[in-house]
């Protein structure tokens, strides 16, 4: 049950549905079914956060998050995981309901939770981020994962604060995020590349132009991002990612990595879209399964750790060495 309390937290804290839409954000899209779907990814979001934010319990968020259909209940998780990532972070909030909710009903969706983690991240001064990412025991891919976090705070900065992030291309700030402040820009990237598949409502002209804005060095992680987004949450038939895959160019390894992770979340949480299976034929020519076996056998290791990058980047890198032209000579 709602309280007073949560009823206020949710009036200030929570975002309007119009807020998040395309056209609020003053996003060039035009509106078909497929942007639509796109639209409904950021409303699922705020569905979760407003549900969270209340304090709804996590038998209430459970059974809630039940009714939203397959295709959009990873991120209503990722929302829901933001709100209560909020709450654990506020002055005497620390009731550990975030650690409650990815180690329960949210574990499945665990990749997304992550992103959720960076929303809250954008909503909550840096000092607080010390301890804001839970200790998940039973979780395989933690602490690795956990770059997701960054991502998703990358992807709410560009999508909030666009001037800012995409029309001038700031660089964040460096933090020591899982003790390596050098990375923390290079995750954030990805986060950006995720959010102007989104600004862009798919097309990928438009896309790959966003992208050719940035500076050079910065192209290759924003082009994963948009190889993870066009497949995990679609916009773009058969023709469009075609396109989009010939658009990518030099930056192919990176658009394909992005496609094995989006398989990577889509197959751990069990629901599988008929709109990641067409991008996963058409930008990698291979299946669902074929990518759930390269990731597989390039997951990384406890003793990467050692090394000048974290295991996160060593599997990234693994990942995109299938995919550089050497690679697909010798598979041939």
């Amino acid at each position: 049950m709602s309280t007073l309390i949560g009823v206020l937290r949710k009036r200030f804290l929570a975002p309007s549905i119009a807020s998040v839409g395309f056209a609020e954000r003053g996003f060039p899209v035009t509106h078909t079914d497929a942007t639509a779907r796109l639209e409904a990814v950021p409303q699922a979001v705020v569905c979760g956060f407003e549900w969270a934010i209340e304090g709804a319990s996590l038998w209430e968020i459970e059974r809630r998050l039940a009714l939203v259909e397959p295709e959009q209940r990873g991120f209503a998780y990722e929302g829901a995981t933001m709100g209560y990532t909020i709450l654990d972070a506020m002055p005497g909030g620390g009731r550990d309901r975030t650690r409650a909710l990815l180690e329960g009903p949210a574990r499945p969706h665990i990749f997304l939770t992550y992103i959720g983690i960076g929303f809250a991240m954008a909503r909550l001064p840096r000092p607080l981020w010390k301890n804001i990412l839970p200790e998940l025991t039973e979780e395989p891919y933690h602490p690795v994962m956990s770059w997701l976090a960054v991502d998703g705070y990358g992807f709410d900065r560009a999508y909030f604060d666009t001037e800012k992030w995409v029309g001038e291309q700031a660089e964040p700030v460096p933090y020591p995020w899982a003790g390596r402040p050098e990375y923390f820009p290079r995750a954030f990237d990805q986060g950006v590349g995720r959010a102007l598949w989104f600004m862009h409502g798919g097309k990928p002209d438009a896309v790959a132009a966003a992208v050719g804005r940035f500076a050079e060095h910065r192209r290759a992680d924003l082009w994963s991002g948009v190889g993870l987004a066009s497949t995990f949450a679609g916009g773009a038939d058969q023709r469009g990612l075609a396109q989009l895959r010939r658009a990518s160019g030099d930056y192919y390894d990176q658009l394909a990595l992005g496609v094995v992770f989006a398989v990577k979340g889509r197959t751990y949480s069990g629901h599988v879209p008929a709109h990641t299976h067409l991008a996963a034929g058409v930008l990698t020519d291979l299946s669902v399964q074929g990518l759930q076996a390269v990731s597989d056998r390039t997951e990384a290791a406890e003793s990467d750790d050692d090394g000048p990058q974290p295991q996160y980047e060593l599997w990234r890198e693994r990942i995109r060495s299938e995919f550089r032209p050497d690679a697909r000579r010798a598979a041939g």
